[in-house]
């Protein structure tokens, strides 16, 4: 039996080059700023503001890294984030989780509107809600501390956090938690010993979600906080700027530090990330 060898057709071969010529484009256009970035980051002021984009630097400057943990005090700021992220994110997931099992699970008038409310919650401009945020978050009396930043994030990543999470809850057999029912398992026992480790993939999806947005938010952080000692790190790269002059390289060296951990969340957990978005796109 001889192997058939398939031909390419003229329409298969530009179908072909239309796709890489796509794919490059668009890794080009991701990756060439990111560059541009880091070459940036090791320039002297001078060179980044007399010599060519994409040159590399005479002498690579490390001192711009060291400036922007000591001088802006980088490093505080970023324990700062990291002590709001984690804690919004454990928040934020067993809320959401809670939300989703009740949605997913229980028969109750009104359910797909409770939900369609959620999914409308993603739609709105958060920019839009800064006002009623900052009243609340004052009338509340957390102003300038850690627990308003970690209500207030929280808050705002529920609605995709759920609707995330009750999709894949959808995805699993009604099977499964009516067996657990009948042998007496609760409310509870259903919820974290079946359906939250079933549910895993889509809430470590949710979590990586929430944690880099409250890493690399910037406007509600500059809004709700005013102590020095409480800025995260994105409040902190703009402090490179004053009304006299700018520190570019330090200030780009402060960027690349602040985006580093969102690369490495996303190269840990893509895996997650993507089993997580596609589990509940189909059923049956």
């Amino acid at each position: 039996m001889g192997i058939k060898i398939k031909s390419h057709t003229p329409k298969d071969i530009v179908i072909a080059i239309v796709r890489w010529f796509l794919i490059i484009f668009f890794a080009a256009y991701t990756l060439f700023p990111l560059f541009w970035l880091i070459l940036a980051s090791f320039k002297t002021n001078f060179e980044f503001l007399t010599g060519p984009a994409f040159a590399f630097p005479a002498i690579w400057q490390i001192q711009n890294y060291i400036n922007a943990l000591t001088v802006a005090g980088l490093g505080r700021m970023m324990i700062n984030s990291v002590i709001v992220g984690v804690f919004s994110t454990v928040i934020n997931a067993i809320v959401a989780s809670l939300a989703a099992y009740c949605i997913s699970r229980f028969r109750f008038k009104g359910r797909e509107n409770l939900f369609l409310l959620f999914t409308v919650g993603i739609l709105v401009p958060l920019n839009a809600l800064m006002v009623p945020y900052f009243v609340i978050i004052n009338k509340l009396g957390l102003y300038n501390t850690y627990g308003g930043m970690i209500v207030l994030y929280t808050a705002i990543g529920i609605p995709m956090s759920t609707v995330i999470i009750r999709g894949l809850m959808d995805s699993i057999p009604m099977e499964i938690e009516e067996a657990a029912y009948i042998d007496g398992c609760g409310f509870f026992g259903r919820f974290f010993h079946i359906m939250l480790p079933l549910a895993r993939t889509g809430i470590v999806t949710a979590a990586t979600f929430e944690f880099l947005t409250c890493w690399n938010e910037f406007v509600f952080a500059n809004l709700i906080v005013s102590s020095d000692k409480l800025r995260t790190i994105q409040v902190g790269i703009r402090y490179f700027t004053n009304q006299f002059s700018t520190d570019y390289v330090s200030m780009y060296a402060a960027i690349v530090i602040s985006i580093v951990p969102s690369i490495l969340g996303y190269i840990i957990f893509q895996e997650q990330i993507i089993s997580g978005m596609t589990s509940g796109a189909v059923k049956g």
